[in-house]
């Protein structure tokens, strides 16, 4: 046969994406599958990536060795750390990309990976025999063989746009839906539902008054997405811009919610509660006067602009109308108007962590289709199950990223323990060990393990090395250097804290909250000279120190919980064993643990409506 593979993956969205670089540069022959080559790794809402605790998960994925941080820092076009006012487990790195050269880099990258190939086609059914994958057919007529399948369909199973009273079948504006796949899915006992999503209107720069608006400017740092010091960013950085709504635009928009989709009963399916319309914020908060808006550039080259915080599916003539209302829009052309789409999505809890189905073997999904929302949601996924795919035909172990390691893992645990009744988004507050999991340190958490298992390179494995041994020599400096009281006073009382009478420690100085580690070295010689030697890491070695000592007290305790519920995680439960024939569990507890059928104790504690009580019941039934 023509077509042989040992995965597909359906999709080139962001999950697409990482999981058929991921496959094939583990040494699987891959074939992505998409239904336009145009539109890979298309940002198909706003033309960004990163942002509170999405920052954590596009950094993991740079650790492990995937390709969206590399992505993120060529084509960035304005870089923020957001949060730095907060403590670090809250710092989340942000970028605007340049929509068409993200586009362009995930081509080119995916074009010359050995092992992968890229069809341009429709996958309208799958082959299945003995409840174990073994290929697709697509629109084409073509069966294409493979020893497992990786679905990434985004928002393009049996999606439905709206605009207004006017629906139009689609995955995305101008791009068609994709048809068959779920109704085969539920015949072989899928249990699927739908969600909606959506995305402002575009407008033409050239019709902006930035005169009227505040201008919002990136970060001139030396921070990025990837870890590989070679990655820079290399484009011109432009600014985003901050303006109002107002009660003018208010009132255009609450005279017309009898026509939207939303509030009308045309669309019955839930959305996002973090990201809603403006329809909905005029609503829910209807005590408000204004809300925000960002207008985002889409590219270096483009006068495209994305009006963030103006999501709708109103009829674009009210959204015209309402935006002119908006002060420096008073003359705003629209490139398009916004819309909502409503889409297919399958119940995760029917998934391994491996993000394996359990109704069929060697059957992966990954992004969207398990109810998440986010491009970095998604591309975390598709790593995840591009590795398992490649490691599960090979007859290799699970990779499974815990809780305690990852926010990657905190989301595919959430997903699969505890189902999702909205699209998923992820949230720092989701993670009980955040200050373990920062952006700063995702490479001494991951890439040892991407390493490991063939994904992360040589050269990445040797960076953390060295970023280890820099570490450990200035943590040293730290914890033995002594500061006369004399050298050190003037900048002490120069910081508002209060001097010293003895000779000290330099950790104890950098323990206080007036005192930065650039501080210290700009006062101590011997410091300077220390960190003159790390020349490409000087500053990540510096600020990942700087944390670890500040917050010691803070990650140990940490540390001792994650350890303490460890042992949880390590008791397994049988996969056969019968729950609904429990009768000391709770009824709901019975229904529940016989649907997800959990892995282990821990998995088990984490599903909602488990009691504490039937932890017990569980550990009795299994000697414990």
């Amino acid at each position: 046969m023509l077509f042989k593979y040992d995965i597909i993956v359906v999709g080139a969205g962001h999950a697409g994406c990482e999981a058929a670089a991921a496959a094939a540069r583990l040494g699987s022959k891959t074939l992505l599958v998409t239904m336009d080559m145009n539109k890979i790794a298309q940002m198909s809402c706003n033309p960004a990536i990163g942002g509170i605790a999405k920052g954590q998960i596009v950094r993991e994925i740079d650790a492990l060795g995937g390709q969206m941080g590399i992505a993120t820092d060529l084509t960035a076009i304005q870089f923020r750390m957001l949060n730095q006012s907060k403590g670090a487990a809250m710092w989340s790195p942000r970028s605007q990309s340049d929509r068409k050269r993200y586009i362009e880099h995930w081509v080119q990258c995916l074009s010359n990976i050995p092992n992968l190939n890229i069809w341009q086609d429709e996958a309208v059914e799958l082959v299945v025999k003995n409840k174990q994958i073994c290929g697709i057919k697509t629109r084409l007529g073509i069966e294409m063989e493979a020893r497992a399948v990786i679905l990434t369909n985004g928002t393009f199973l049996n999606g439905l746009l709206h605009f207004g009273g006017q629906q139009i079948k689609g995955g995305r504006i101008s791009e068609n839906a994709s048809v068959g796949l779920t109704e085969q899915l539920r015949s072989l006992g899928f249990a699927t539902d739908r969600m909606k999503t959506g995305t402002p209107a575009r407008i033409d720069k050239r019709s902006i008054d930035f005169s009227k608006l505040t201008e919002q400017q990136g970060d001139n740092t030396w921070h990025h997405f990837s870890y590989l010091t070679d990655i820079k960013r290399v484009l011109p950085q432009q600014n985003c811009w901050i303006t109002y709504t107002n009660t003018a635009t208010h009132d255009c928009l609450r005279s017309h919610l009898d026509e939207s989709p939303m509030y009308n009963g045309q669309i019955q399916s839930i959305g996002p509660r973090y990201c809603p319309s403006i329809e909905t914020k005029i609503v829910t908060f209807a005590e408000k006067e204004a809300h925000q808006l960002f207008l985002e550039p889409e590219g270096v080259d483009s006068n495209e602009y994305y009006v963030n915080g103006f999501s709708s599916s109103l009829p674009w003539n009210v959204q015209w109308e309402a935006l002119k209302t908006v002060e420096g829009l008073e003359n705003v052309v629209l490139y398009r108007p916004g819309y909502a789409i409503e889409y297919d999505f399958f119940d995760p809890t029917q998934l391994h962590h491996t993000l394996e189905t359990k109704l069929i073997k060697n059957l992966f999904f990954a992004g969207q289709i398990n109810g998440t929302t986010g491009y970095e949601e998604a591309a975390g996924q598709g790593l995840i199950a591009g590795i398992n795919a490649h490691r599960a035909i090979n007859g290799l172990g699970e990779f499974i990223l815990k809780r305690d390691e990852s926010y990657i893992g905190v989301l595919i645990d959430d997903l699969v323990n505890k189902g999702v009744d909205e699209p998923y988004r992820m949230f720092t507050s989701r993670a009980e060990y955040r200050i373990l999991l920062r952006q700063d340190n995702a490479d001494e958490r991951l890439t040892k393990k991407g390493y490991d298992i063939g994904l992360a390179t040589a050269e990445r494995y040797r960076l953390l090395q060295k970023k280890h041994e820099w570490e450990k020599l200035l943590t040293g400096f730290f914890e033995n250097a002594l500061i006369a009281p004399d050298y050190i006073n003037p900048l002490l009382e120069k910081a508002g804290t209060t001097p010293l009478k003895n000779y000290t420690h330099a950790k104890d100085l950098l323990l206080r909250p007036q005192i930065t580690l650039d501080m210290l070295e700009e006062a101590l010689p011997a410091l300077r000279e220390l960190t003159d030697l790390f020349k490409d890491m000087r500053e990540e070695v510096k600020e990942e120190v700087e944390i670890e000592i500040k917050y010691e007290g803070y990650i140990k305790r940490e540390k001792q919980a994650a350890e303490k519920l460890q042992r949880l995680e390590n008791i397994y439960l049988k996969e056969d064993t019968d729950y609904s024939a429990i009768q000391s569990l709770s009824t709901e507890a019975r229904q529940k643990l016989q649907r997800i059928k959990p892995r282990t104790i821990g998995d088990a504690s984490r599903i909602p409506g488990v009691s504490p009580n039937d932890i017990s019941v569980l550990l009795v039934l299994l000697g414990r």
